[in-house]
């Protein structure tokens, strides 16, 4: 680690102590996790660093509070509702639908005295510590030609805390979130053809549902988008660190994590006070090109900063024990888009990869210059390719159009 990145990695350690303002037994954990930190953050440390060399911390403020105010990222919004997990769990979704222009949405036709088709209906789920606004370019895209679910998963954006999680401590479960997308798909989609679309997490429930409900994939699903995603071996994944570091990670995480979860009101105060470093890492591990329009890695960081310090924590041993590679065996009769970022340091592109080896029908596309958020990174090559898939199931017709909104740009329009 460079003299620059250890000041800055000292320097937020120096402020998580400080914002909690306890003694004793807390010190010493905001000194592991400082330490856990600065292990994960070498690389993003530095450019803060400099940064505070050059631009001072009032400035950066005011360009956060510019960005949140004029960038038109996560503003989509569709009808609301609400299902509810097998554990009462509330959980809060959107349907777009397709409405005519100048009318709402028609009610099914009825031919020869039965109803017509249902339509296809896309359901998007997205991945840890986001929420359903991290498919903007996809949903905006989209609207008006085809029917889109989007939720939030438990404990994540406007859904509620796990109540198994809250009240009974029981850890969260990849299966917990299959059986989740089960009842947020009975609410929203009672009948007709389903595409399924995963980024990272959300790909894990799609698989989970798939593992859990083989007949709901064979009688319904159309189509299946995993993107970002694994179907397992997720403990080998390094981060992009060197192997001392990695171990030294995987040796603390969990328990530090844990340790935070349970202090979760001191370190959100301490999160705030580290802003500047968090936001680097945020950037280094959601993107990889160099020159991401900057409203687009702040909306990146809204999201993710909106996640509580105990959600965090609650979820992430559920990931060492992901292993849905069998499951994938359900998806072996409908097109599949399997996509990753050559650059992801959170679910490496090997393991789209594997998954691509374990349906060989199955399109892989690697993005070059991507991150983990390549579909806000890059969200013309997601959507474009995504399109092509709706379009092979007959989700969308030949001739749809499905453009405009694939810009990075600021002015992007928001729907």
């Amino acid at each position: 680690m460079s003299e620059s990145s250890a000041e800055a990695v000292g320097d937020a350690a120096a402020a998580v102590a400080a914002a909690t303002g306890e003694a004793g037994g807390w010190r010493r954990a905001t000194g592991i996790a400082g330490v856990a930190i600065g292990v994960v953050a070498a690389g993003a440390a530095a450019g803060v660093a400099i940064e505070r060399l050059t631009v001072g911390r009032g400035m950066r403020q005011k360009a956060r509070l510019a960005l949140d105010s004029a960038g038109p990222y996560g503003a989509l919004r569709g009808t609301p509702g609400k299902a509810y997990g097998d554990d009462g769990t509330e959980l809060y979704y959107e349907v777009d639908d397709v409405e005519p222009e100048g009318g709402p949405a028609p009610r099914r036709r009825r031919l020869f005295g039965r109803k017509a088709p249902a339509p296809v209906t896309v359901v998007f789920s997205h991945g840890y510590c986001l929420n359903q606004d991290s498919w903007h370019f996809q949903r905006a895209a989209l609207r008006g030609v085809v029917r889109t679910v989007h939720w939030d998963q438990r404990s994540h954006g406007r859904s509620g805390r796990g109540v198994s999680q809250v009240q009974d401590g029981v850890p969260v479960t990849i299966d917990q979130l299959g059986r989740d997308l089960k009842a947020v798909i009975d609410a929203t989609v009672p009948e007709g053809p389903i595409v399924l679309v995963g980024h990272s997490m959300g790909g894990m429930t799609v698989m989970a549902l798939a593992d859990q409900y083989p007949e709901l994939i064979r009688d319904r699903v159309v189509a299946v988008a995993l993107v970002g995603t694994s179907s397992g071996g997720l403990g080998q994944v390094n981060f992009g660190l060197p192997v001392a570091g990695v171990n030294a990670v995987r040796r603390v995480l969990p328990g530090v994590l844990k340790a935070l979860g349970q202090q979760a009101a001191l370190v959100e105060k301490g999160r705030r006070a580290t802003a500047d470093l968090f936001a680097g890492i945020i950037k280094r591990y959601s993107f990889s090109s160099r020159d991401v329009d900057p409203a687009i890695a702040r909306f990146a960081e809204r999201m993710i900063e909106g996640t509580p310090i105990d959600v965090v924590a609650e979820y992430y041993p559920a990931f060492n024990d992901h292993d849905k590679a069998e499951a994938l065996a359900h998806f072996g009769d409908v097109p599949v888009l399997v996509l990753a970022g050559v650059g992801d340091l959170v679910t490496p592109s090997e393991h789209s990869e594997a998954i691509a080896d374990l349906l060989p029908d199955a399109e892989l596309v690697l993005v070059p210059d991507a991150g983990h958020l390549v579909m806000l990174e890059h969200p013309e090559v997601v959507t474009d390719r995504l399109a092509d898939l709706l379009t092979r199931a007959g989700a969308v017709p030949a001739g749809a159009t499905v453009s405009g909104y694939g810009s990075t740009s600021s002015t992007a329009r928001p729907g």
